[in-house]
């Protein structure tokens, strides 16, 4: 503290969002991507159709095919088609019995042991045959599970990086005397003055998203990092709290018996809605299908709750009488409910789930202008002594691996889910290995010669990649842009013209880096004053001479 409480809050503010600022990047970016990530999904299933049938009758048309599909399963679980998902998916729960293990060396297939799950056509009833890919998923799960990481580590790792951002937010306002001024100030060509301004103005832009998006992260895992209240007040067992706190229906424990014909679902789904007063319905779960202790459990569909808790209902899918409503929630719960919802957006219609994409984009270049700019504050005192540091270096090639090579991974996923072959073993997993390659070579390259002319090289090859894909998804496929704009499906049309906007604006960055010169320092200015002086004072002298 003894440089002042500012100045040391502007070194905690630096350090804070240094030292995770790359990782951070990813996590920024991946979350922003799950904003669309029911559209992206259906874009990397192009087979997939779009829905046009009623709830009741997409019901209807599942119970047939799971009917045909697994008749001796223990459950089935259905989730039916909305605006952002069209088509049925489907799980269901085989008996044990039925399970066979796989044989030496041979690994178990998907969906043959235990588990069974299908993409239904809610049009035709029938399974759609589409490619095997984790879509927008992936990005999901990659921005708070790191993928390749076992799960808990990496959730303490993005915890402790969320942590590390809600400082940096703090700390980062007790800096700016000025922030509001800072909002509207941007001054171009300045050097590092420029690279603050913009960092300042992206920063204070979408501030109270960025504090709300990094709080509400760390409140969706709460009970990871701070377990200890609930092993207190549950010491024998833990499930029990989460079944009273989440108001969840107990687990269906009771073994099948008899044999019954349930109720018209069409029926079971009137009943939840009238108990809803009108509200949707997301899906169910059947227990004991077919037998005459049948239950079925239907979700509400979120709707414009904040809240994450949707309420469910139980019901005896033989005479249809209600036998169990979720209990209310707390105000804990819900408060926690609703943080978690926030932070997912659920809740959003289209145009306000646009700006959160937008401010989720705009705390990808408030990360990326940080890291940035902490090189360029660094490199002039490097510059004095004539050579650069293993520091500077390293966060050279760390910038440019992530600022530029994330990108460069993004598009070589969407890519690699167009090229690689339909029938392809684990398919799904080549798709995210394509992204990790992509990556890594961007990284590597980033490392041999972590230059300026680097940045342009993988900004370029990021937007010829984005520039690629719509191309590339009209050579393989028929959902391209002259389909989809002239049927107004708004969805695939809107990812492929996305696609180009990002590659137009990392070409517009690949340029600006090629053409930036680096601002001259007040001594370099200096001298070059000296000399151009003392360059007109030798003219004049050989124009007096030569007179």
């Amino acid at each position: 503290m003894k440089n002042g409480f500012r100045q040391s809050m502007a070194w905690l503010h630096t350090w804070t969002g240094l030292l995770v600022g790359w990782l951070l990047l990813l996590i920024f970016m991946a979350g922003t991507a799950s904003y669309y990530r029911e559209e992206i999904s259906r874009w990397m299933r192009p087979e997939l159709p779009r829905s046009t049938v009623s709830s009741d009758v997409a019901a209807e048309r599942a119970l047939g095919f799971l009917q045909h599909k697994a008749p001796q399963a223990e459950s089935w679980n259905v989730s039916l088609p909305d605006p952002r998902t069209p088509a049925m998916r489907m799980f269901w729960r085989n008996p044990e019995s039925m399970v066979k293990p796989p044989a030496e060396g041979e690994r178990r297939r998907r969906g043959g042991g235990r588990f069974g799950d299908a993409t239904v056509d809610p049009g035709t009833g029938q399974e759609v045959a589409a490619r095997e890919t984790r879509g927008g998923d992936f990005f999901y799960r990659l921005h708070f599970d790191l993928h390749y990481l076992p799960v808990l580590w990496a959730r303490y790792l993005v915890g402790f990086c969320a942590m590390f951002m809600l400082v940096a937010i703090i700390t980062g306002v007790i800096t700016h005397k000025k922030i509001f001024k800072d909002f509207f100030t941007f001054r171009r060509d300045k050097g590092l003055r420029s690279w603050l301004d913009f960092h300042n103005v992206s920063a204070v832009m979408a501030l109270p998203y960025h504090a709300m998006i990094t709080y509400t992260g760390i409140v969706t895992l709460m009970f990871m990092y701070l377990p200890w209240g609930v092993g207190v007040a549950y010491p024998k067992d833990e499930e029990a709290f989460f079944s009273e706190a989440f108001a969840r229906l107990a687990e269906i424990q009771t073994p099948a018996e008899g044999h019954a014909v349930a109720l018209p679902i069409q029926q079971l789904l009137d009943g939840a809605r009238r108990h809803w007063k009108g509200a949707d319905v997301a899906g169910f779960t059947l227990y004991h299908p077919g037998a005459a202790n049948a239950v079925i459990d239907i979700q509400q569909r979120d709707g414009k709750r904040l809240s994450v808790d949707t309420p469910s209902l139980r019901y005896n899918a033989v005479t249809g009488a209600l036998i169990q409503a979720s209990p209310a929630s707390g105000g804990a719960t819900q408060t926690r409910g609703v943080m978690y919802g926030l932070h997912l957006a659920r809740f959003a219609d289209w145009g306000l789930r646009a700006l959160f994409f937008l401010s989720g984009l705009v705390g990808c270049l408030m990360v990326a202008s940080g890291v940035v700019l902490w090189a360029v504050k660094e490199r002039p005192k490097h510059a004095k002594s004539g050579r650069i540091g293993f520091g500077l270096r390293l966060v050279d090639a760390l910038n440019i691996g992530a600022v530029a090579g994330l990108p460069i991974a993004f598009a070589a996923y969407f890519l690699g889910n167009r090229l690689l072959p339909l029938q392809l073993a684990e398919r799904a997993d080549a798709e995210i290995n394509v992204f990790f390659y992509a990556w890594g070579a961007a990284l590597l390259a980033a490392f041999v010669w972590p230059k300026r002319l680097m940045w342009a090289w993988q900004l370029y090859l990021g937007a010829a990649l984005f520039a690629l894909i719509p191309l590339v998804n009209a050579l393989t496929t028929q959902a391209h842009l002259g389909v989809t704009l002239r049927n107004g499906d708004w969805v695939l049309a809107g990812f492929d013209l996305v696609m180009l906007a990002f590659g137009a604006m990392l070409a517009y960055c690949g340029l600006r880096m090629q053409r930036w010169q680096p601002a001259l320092s007040p001594a370099e200015k200096k001298k070059r004053q000296v000399a151009a002086a003392a360059a007109k004072v030798q003219e004049g002298a050989n124009v007096e001479a030569k007179a």
